[in-house]
C-alpha cells in the first residue's frame, strides 16, 4: 500500500508541474510546511506560538527546554543545574520520548531513542524564526507520533536588511557564550545568505559538569512571487562532562554539587581522584533542502529533503573497586570486554561506547485554500541506520587485546512512512470543522551484540491509523469554543525493546476549549482527558547513560485544565500568566512487593504534577528599558508509579529578573544590554531525579525483602547571565 501511496504522490506532483505553466504572477505562495504543521485559531486543539523576540528575552546560553519552561505544562530540567549541557523537557507529564519536535518539518528526535538531545543543537534558538508548542496529540504530523506535545520550529525567514550582529554572554559557573550572525539581506529582491557561528562555555553548577559546545548555522534563500528554495546547513559539536548519575539523599543534603561520575578508587575503597575524560563527546550535521511552489490562486506544493549524519562516543572509566563492590555492573570482567581467553583476568579499563549513524528524510506536502476551506495531503518517508559499538582504549590487562578493541557491535535500522490528509470547511459563518486522518508504518530491525555480551535481536513492524476530528464555534469575533477528538498510536523505543518485551501505546486525546481575543487581552481556557492503553510509563529508573526506563502500565489517564492569559494592560505593562492542573493516574495498578503481588490501586502517574504556574511580568519606563519578572511553580511530583513517600519530589518555585536595554546610537543599528538574575529568592531545589526499586535476596535468603532507592539533580541556587549584542 505504501507503494501505491508513493505512486500516487509522485502523479500529483507531476500533474502540479503541469499546472504551473499557466501561473499568473499575481499568485502570492503559502508557506506550505507551517500551513501543513501547524495549528491556528480555527484548529481545536490547544497551542502556544513564540516569536523569535520572546526566544531572545532569555537567550544568553541556556538551552532550548530552559527557553521554553514559561509555557503551559511545561516542566524543564537540567542535569547540570544551570540550563547548559544536558536539559530535558516533559509536557503535561510526558516525557521527551512523547515529544514530536521537527525543524522545517523534519524530525528532530532520534528515531531509535525517540528524545530529543538539545545539546547536540547548542544556541539553536538564534536561528529559530518561530515556534509552535502543541499540547496534547494535536495535529497531524512527521516523525514519531506525539504523545503528550509537539514542538514545531522554523529557521529564520528572509531578512529585509543586511546586517551583522555579535553576541556575547558570561555569567555564574564560567559560562561565556559567543555568536556571529550575519544576513546579506535580499539580493535583488530574491537572494539572501544568512549565517550564525556560537560557542558556549560553562562549568555547570554540578561539580565538573562542564559544557564545550560549538555550532554552526548557514541558510541560503531563493523568493520570487511563486517559488521559494531554501537551503541549510547546520549542526554541532558537545563535549560535556558525564553529570547525568545524580546524587543520594544524604549526599543531597551535606554537598549539593557532588557529581560521582568518573570516581577513582583506591584498593580500600577510598575515593582518591576523578577521571578528567569521563566525557560524552558527539557530532551532529544536518543538510535540508526545502522547494515551495504555488501551483495557482488555491495549491501551493513543498518538498522537503534531509540528512542528518551523527557520530560520537561517551568515554568512561571503570574502576575495578567500585564495580566488584558496588556497582556490580561486570563491566571489568574478561567476558565484558571480549578478551582474548589467554591470560584474560578482571581489570580496570577506559572505554569508548559509540554510536554512528545516518537519517534520511523526504517530505511532500501540498495545500489548497479557497474561502472558508483549507485542505492540506502529507507525505514523509524516512530511513534511520545506526551502528552501536564499544571500543577498549585502556586496561590494566588487556590479555594481548589489540589497540581499540571492539568490545561490541549490534546495529538499528528504522524506517516511517507516513501520510495524512487535514481538512478544515467552514460551515456558515459561525461553525468551522476539523478533519484530520493519519497512517504510519513502521519497521524497526536492530541485531548484534550489546555489551555484556547481550544480544539484541528486534525485528517489528507497526501501521497505525490515527484519526482526529473537531469543531470550532465562533461566537463572535471574540470568543470561539472548540472541541477535538484524537486517536493516537505510538511504538516502544530501543532501550523498552532492551529491558523486555513491549507493546504500543495507544491513546484517545478529547480536547475542549474557548479562546477570548481582544486587541490587549488574549485567554484560553482548555480542557483535556487523556485515556491511555499500554501506556509505556518511567518507572523512575534509569540507566548507564541516565535514559529513562519506560513499562507498559495498562490503563491510566490524564485528566486537566490549563489557562492561559497574555494581557497588554497598558504601554508601560504587560502580563503573560499560565496554570495547569491535572490530575494523573495509573488505574489499578499491580507491584511486586517482598516477593508478594500487591493491587495498589489507583496510583499517581510518574513525574506528573498537579500543578504547573507560570507568570512573566514586563515593565517598560521607556521604550528603550523593558524589566521583567519571570516566575515558575511546579508542584510536587512522584519519581514513580507505586506512590512511595520516598519517591515523592518536593514543589519549587523559582523567580527570575531579566533587564533589557535598547539603544540605536550613531555608529551601529543598534546595541542591547541585558542581565539576566536566576532564581533570585536562592531557592534550594531539584527539578528531577530517579526512582528504583531491587529485591534483597542475600541479607536475609529465607525472606525477600524489596528496597527502594532514589537521586535527584541539585539545581543552581541563585546565578546570573549577562550579554551584550551589537548589530550592525
Amino acid at each position: 500500500m505504501k507503494y501505491a501511496l508513493l505512486i500516487f504522490s509522485c502523479l500529483t506532483w507531476g500533474y502540479a508541474q503541469q499546472l504551473q505553466d499557466t501561473i499568473q504572477s499575481t499568485i502570492d505562495l503559502k508557506e506550505v510546511t507551517i500551513s501543513a504543521l501547524q495549528a491556528t485559531s480555527e484548529t481545536p486543539v490547544a497551542y502556544t506560538n513564540l516569536t523569535k523576540e520572546d526566544l531572545d528575552q532569555r537567550n544568553l546560553g541556556v538551552d532550548m527546554p530552559i527557553l521554553l519552561q514559561f509555557l503551559p505544562g511545561v516542566v524543564s530540567t537540567s542535569d547540570a543545574g544551570a540550563g547548559i549541557g544536558y536539559t530535558g523537557i516533559r509536557v503535561r507529564g510526558s516525557d521527551a520520548t512523547r515529544i514530536n519536535v521537527s525543524i522545517n518539518g523534519i524530525p528532530y528526535n532520534d528515531p531509535e531513542s525517540q528524545g530529543t538531545f538539545w545539546v547536540n543543537l547548542p544556541d539553536f534558538g538564534s536561528s529559530v524564526g518561530t515556534l509552535q508548542l502543541q499540547r496534547g496529540v494535536g495535529t497531524s504530523t512527521n516523525g514519531a507520533g506525539a504523545f503528550g506535545a509537539s514542538i514545531n520550529l522554523t529557521t529564520d525567514r528572509m531578512s529585509d536588511a543586511a546586517y551583522v550582529q555579535l553576541g556575547n554572554s558570561f555569567g555564574s559557573f564560567a559560562t561565556r557564550k559567543h555568536t556571529v550572525m550575519f544576513s546579506t539581506g535580499p539580493i535583488s529582491d530574491q537572494f539572501e545568505l544568512s549565517g550564525r557561528l556560537s560557542k558556549i562555555d560553562s562549568d555547570g553548577y554540578i561539580d565538573r559538569a562542564s559544557s564545550d559546545l560549538k555550532s554552526y548555522f548557514l541558510q541560503g534563500i531563493f523568493r520570487d512571487k511563486n517559488t521559494q528554495i531554501k537551503a541549510l546547513a547546520f549542526g554541532g559539536f558537545e563535549r560535556t562532562y558525564q553529570s547525568w548519575f545524580g546524587i543520594d539523599e544524604t549526599t543531597l543534603k551535606t554537598d549539593r554539587t557532588y557529581n560521582p561520575a568518573g570516581e577513582n578508587y583506591d584498593s580500600e575503597g577510598n575515593v582518591v581522584g576523578f577521571y578528567e575524560d569521563q566525557v560524552d563527546n558527539y557530532n551532529q550535521d544536518h543538510y535540508q533542502l526545502h522547494w515551495e511552489q504555488a501551483v495557482n490562486a488555491y495549491w501551493s506544493l513543498a518538498l522537503g529533503l534531509n540528512y542528518t549524519y551523527g557520530r560520537g562516543y561517551y568515554q568512561e572509566l571503570n574502576d575495578i573497586w567500585y564495580d566488584q563492590n558496588i556497582g556490580f555492573s561486570g563491566n571489568t570482567s574478561a567476558n565484558y570486554l571480549q578478551l582474548p581467553q589467554a591470560d584474560a583476568v578482571d581489570t580496570e579499563n577506559i572505554t569508548q561506547k559509540w554510536l554512528d549513524n545516518d537519517f534520511y528524510v523526504a517530505n511532500l506536502m501540498a495545500a489548497f485554500e479557497k474561502g472558508t476551506q483549507k485542505l492540506n495531503l502529507g507525505f514523509s518517508y524516512s530511513s534511520y541506520v545506526g551502528d552501536h559499538f564499544g571500543t577498549l582504549i585502556w586496561a590494566q590487562n588487556a590479555g594481548g587485546a589489540l589497540p581499540n578493541h571492539r568490545f561490541y557491535e549490534n546495529k538499528g535500522e528504522k524506517t516511517d512512512t507516513n501520510v495524512f490528509a487535514k481538512l478544515t470547511h467552514g460551515v456558515g459563518r459561525q461553525w468551522t470543522v476539523y478533519a484530520d486522518a493519519q497512517y504510519r508504518w513502521i519497521d524497526y530491525v536492530a541485531n548484534g551484540m550489546q555489551a555484556g555480551q547481550e544480544p539484541i535481536n528486534v525485528n517489528r513492524n507497526y501501521g497505525f491509523f490515527n484519526p482526529k476530528a473537531g469543531v470550532t464555534f465562533s461566537m463572535n469575533p471574540n470568543h470561539q469554543l472548540y472541541f477535538s477528538v484524537a486517536r493516537a498510536h505510538k511504538e516502544p523505543n530501543r532501550t523498552d525493546f532492551e529491558n523486555g518485551n513491549p507493546l504500543p501505546e495507544e491513546l484517545t486525546d478529547f480536547e475542549l476549549g474557548w479562546r477570548h481575543q481582544k486587541s490587549n487581552l488574549h485567554f484560553v481556557a482548555n480542557a483535556y482527558f487523556m485515556d491511555y492503553t499500554n501506556q509505556l510509563v518511567l518507572t523512575g529508573a534509569i540507566d548507564e547513560v541516565g535514559a529513562p526506563i519506560r513499562t507498559n502500565s495498562g490503563s491510566s489517564y490524564r485528566l486537566g485544565v490549563e489557562l492561559d492569559l497574555s494581557w497588554t494592560i497598558s504601554n508601560q505593562w504587560q502580563w503573560q500568566s499560565n496554570l495547569s492542573l491535572s490530575e494523573n493516574k495509573n488505574r489499578d495498578f499491580f507491584f511486586e512487593r517482598d516477593d508478594e503481588l500487591q493491587a495498589l490501586g489507583d496510583t499517581n502517574l510518574s513525574f506528573s504534577p498537579n500543578l504547573i504556574g507560570a507568570s512573566q511580568l514586563h515593565y517598560s519606563p521607556t521604550k528603550d528599558l523593558t524589566v521583567s519578572l519571570f516566575s515558575k511553580y511546579v508542584g510536587e511530583q512522584y519519581l514513580g508509579n507505586i506512590d512511595s513517600a520516598l519517591s515523592k519530589l518536593a514543589a519549587y518555585s523559582t523567580q527570575d529578573i531579566n533587564i533589557e536595554y535598547t539603544i540605536a546610537p550613531s555608529w551601529c543599528e543598534s546595541l542591547q544590554l541585558q542581565l539576566l538574575l536566576n532564581n533570585v529568592l536562592d531557592e534550594e531545589y531539584t527539578s528531577n531525579g530517579y526512582f528504583y526499586t531491587y529485591d534483597d535476596d542475600w541479607t536475609n535468603p529465607e525472606m525477600i525483602t524489596t528496597i527502594e532507592g532514589v537521586g535527584y539533580y541539585p539545581q543552581a541556587g541563585f546565578h546570573f547571565l549577562a550579554g551584550m549584542s551589537i548589530r550592525f
